[in-house]
């Protein structure tokens, strides 16, 4: 589809001072018909993305989905062969010269031999609105860190600092790519109680991620791309009931293991030592067959699907 094929939206644009109150009005993306390749690679077949202001969405799917290239066209960084793409109804040019858009990538950078308050203060000199030192420090919890050089932290530190100058110029769209992939787990909890807070502020957050837990925990939507096209888009809950199969825990005493995918509803039996884990379309019914079963078991757990699995079987669908 050309751009000109594709259905306008408003065009009227705030002038930078105005865009907080204004934001309201427009999406934060629109996104229509995105096609981008890299010689004979494919990377966008037709995309559409669109994101409320407000909102936080999570772009999922395997290594050369596109999801990367998405981030570049949403920031400027690449033009799509054909498609439309807007941010806050501005191109994505003017929304990042305008301080609307805060990006964290991926392998970005610290500057060699300056300390954290000095490249932040050089950061905030480039937007027209941005954050007071002191709250943005206590935003990111970098505290000490200020006087320590860039170049000297941990992995996990280093994105505190980066995560800090996204969100220097107190931008309404925060864009991350794999933001927590250098990071240990207690430093993940961590990072993603600040970006709750940074959404809480009515900010929208638009993320690539591999760890689909934080997919599940951290996002209103989540988006499924697959070889460059939207395969499924909607809150995890949905994502889940719709791909996902319920489960049924238990530690396997004695009995043959053999019986476990005849028991009522089984779709899939997965085996960790004594641990068997059934994915049921009906775990009421598989419970009942497990009880009348002559198994040996302990340990009962029934749970909900997991977005892992749903993601899987999705992909597997596609294929």
């Amino acid at each position: 589809m050309s751009s000109a094929e594709t259905d306008p939206i408003p065009t009227t644009q705030p002038e930078a001072g105005t865009a907080l109150l204004a934001s309201g009005d427009r999406p934060a993306v629109w996104a229509s018909g995105l096609v981008k390749s890299y010689g004979p690679t494919v990377a966008l077949a037709g995309l559409d993305l669109h994101v409320a202001a407000g909102e936080t969405v999570a772009l999922l799917g395997p290594n050369g989905a596109g999801k990367s290239t998405t981030i570049g066209l949403l920031l400027g960084l690449l033009s799509p062969a054909r498609g439309q793409v807007q941010v806050y109804g501005r191109s994505p040019s003017q929304a990042v010269a305008g301080g609307l858009v805060g990006a964290m990538l991926q392998d970005a950078g610290l500057m060699p031999g300056v300390r954290v308050g000095e490249l932040l203060a050089m950061v905030r000199g480039l937007y027209p609105r941005p954050l007071p030192l002191d709250e943005l420090a206590a935003i990111a919890d970098l505290g000490p860190l200020l006087g320590r050089r860039a170049d000297r932290l941990s992995g996990g530190q280093g994105q505190r600092v980066r995560f800090a100058a996204a969100i220097a110029g107190d931008p309404l769209l925060l864009v991350l790519d794999e933001p927590t992939a250098a990071m240990d787990v207690q430093a993940r909890r961590n990072f993603w109680a600040q970006i709750h807070a940074f959404a809480g502020r009515g900010r929208t957050v638009l993320f690539a991620t591999h760890y689909l837990h934080e997919a599940d925990g951290a996002a209103d939507r989540v988006v499924v791309i697959a070889d460059g096209r939207k395969v499924a888009d909607g809150p995890p809950a949905a994502i889940k009931a719709n791909f996902g199969d319920q489960q049924v825990r238990f530690t396997l005493r004695q009995g043959s293991p053999a019986l476990l995918a005849a028991l009522d509803g089984v779709r899939t039996v997965e085996h960790d030592h004594a641990r068997v884990t059934l994915h049921t379309s009906d775990p009421d019914a598989t419970v009942r067959a497990l009880v009348r079963s002559d198994l040996q078991w302990s340990g009962l757990e029934v749970g909900g699907p997991d977005l892992e699995t749903s993601f899987l079987r999705l992909l597997g669908d596609q294929s």
